[in-house]
């Protein structure tokens, strides 16, 4: 019996395919990928369990509207080389998304078999058919004729990638200003390669340059340059802003100015992107082989620092976190693997003082907390409880509670409106900014969020601004 032969109800009888990975006890010193990907045969098997709704409710999930009812029973079928193309039209970062992107929240969580059985694995699927195809040199990604109109891009993370891909598409002239000296914004600095590996960027980032898309580095707007000036002497007719947000949160307590104390953003920052573990480092990390590294917050970076600290050589690694393990923001998956590497999770605790010894860090003060009421999203509060003061030996602290963005743009533009955290006001609708000209997308808008919001906003932004570019606008 074929796929295209079996009833509705032999397919939701197959059980949802597990990713391979490294098993735990290798990778929690390996800075090697973690999961392994599909091979042919257990892709064909997951994709045969979509049952190709006549409204498929993942479409509409996914932020930035991949065809997931049209590749997915291409694999089931074995038109791998279909599959690829609608992948490759719909998605600059495809192998990117199959890695990071969280599906369970997104199109896997709009599934329909995700109300009795198991959604489909949508997000494998994807980084099955990109790997495949990236392999074999890629599908071939149509370009429109030249329009003759420039734009820039500031930041080359996934909004901006996105953006100025489904421009250089429409036929435009974009150029990408980063401001560090390799693109790829948070998804190179920010995301480790065990879960994101750096040819995967690369390869990724070679795509949107073979599209046309001029890629400058070590370009810092607001400094080298301003956003008045691109749009001045510089010519372009629109700019988009992706610059994320790279600015780290502190928690505000006694004590995070001794040695030993840093935010996630710079230790992922000194690790992922300056090779910060190799002994002839220039901006080496602290020496973490057979210390006790505590990091703080509950999110995916949290998960991404304390796993990375694992791997550096770190005897014990602990997340300790205000709230519970449920109401972790960071993927269930991230939170499974953490815990197999070896990583203990301490919920219900929040620090009150990080304490020294000759400038150095040695203990954090830390307080129980208990669930109160709801607050604005809709989680319970944590507070405080009286007389619950405890001490834990650490030797290095990892502050992961956010990240605001940089100043330098509001400091150095005119008529772009702010919101009091910092974080550009745009119209939700199109992603213009209060400036004529400009728009902009992802955390320097949301603050921080997903690569695939960012990415979403990306599309639309780069929608909005060929409309307007083609209509004079």
């Amino acid at each position: 019996m074929t796929t295209t032969e079996m009833s509705t109800k032999e397919r939701m009888a197959i059980p949802r395919q597990p990713m391979p990975e490294l098993a735990p006890e290798t990778r929690r010193r390996s800075f090697a990928e973690v999961n392994l990907g599909y091979d042919a045969e257990t892709a064909i098997r997951e994709a045969t369990r979509c049952i190709s709704c006549r409204r498929p409710p993942c479409v509409a999930g996914c932020p930035v509207g991949v065809r997931i009812d049209l590749f997915v029973p291409m694999i089931a079928a074995g038109d791998f080389a279909g599959a690829a193309q609608i992948v490759a039209d719909d998605n600059a970062l495809a192998a990117i998304c199959g890695r990071v992107c969280p599906q369970e929240a997104q199109c896997e969580g709009a599934c329909v078999l995700e109300r009795k059985h198991r959604s489909v694995a949508i997000g494998n699927l994807e980084r099955f058919i990109a790997d495949w195809d990236r392999e074999r040199g890629g599908s071939p990604v149509e370009v429109a004729p030249p329009t003759g109109h420039r734009v820039a891009v500031v930041g080359s993370g996934p909004a901006g990638l996105t953006c100025a891909a489904d421009l250089a598409r429409r036929g435009h002239d974009v150029t990408v200003f980063e401001a560090l000296h390799e693109p790829g914004g948070v998804l190179a600095y920010g995301i480790p390669q065990y879960r994101l590996p750096r040819n995967i960027i690369a390869a990724e980032v070679g795509r949107i340059r073979d599209m046309g898309v001029a890629l400058e580095t070590d370009a810092v707007i607001g400094m080298a340059d301003t956003i008045d000036e691109l749009l001045g002497d510089a010519g372009f007719e629109a700019v988009f802003i992706g610059s994320g947000a790279g600015a780290p949160r502190f928690i505000g307590i006694p004590g995070e100015d001794l040695v030993g104390v840093s935010s996630a953003n710079e230790f992922l920052t000194r690790v992922n992107l300056m090779k910060a573990y190799r002994p002839d480092a220039t901006t080496p990390v602290y020496d973490l082989e057979g210390a006790h590294v505590a990091v703080f917050g509950g999110g995916n970076t949290a998960m991404d620092s304390v796993r990375t600290a694992l791997r550096l050589g770190a005897d014990r690694a602990v997340i300790m976190y205000r709230r519970t393990v449920e109401d972790m923001p960071a993927r269930r998956e991230e939170v499974v693997h953490a815990e197999d590497e070896g990583v203990e999770i301490m919920p219900l605790v929040a620090p009150v003082e990080f304490l020294g010894e000759d400038g150095r860090l040695t203990r954090v003060k830390m307080i129980r907390m208990e669930q109160g009421e709801p607050d604005a999203s809709g989680r319970r509060r944590p507070t405080p409880i009286d007389s619950t003061e405890f001490v834990e030996e650490i030797d290095v602290a990892i502050v992961a509670i956010g990240n605001d963005p940089n100043p330098i743009l509001r400091r150095t533009t005119a008529d772009l409106a702010h919101t009091s955290r910092g974080t550009i006001e745009v119209d939700p609708a199109t992603g213009a900014t209060t400036k004529r000209g400009v728009y902009a997308g992802g955390d320097i808008v949301t603050g921080g969020a997903t690569v695939i919001l960012a990415m979403g906003a990306g599309r639309l932004a780069a929608r909005e601004m060929d409309a307007g570019l083609r209509h004079g606008e």
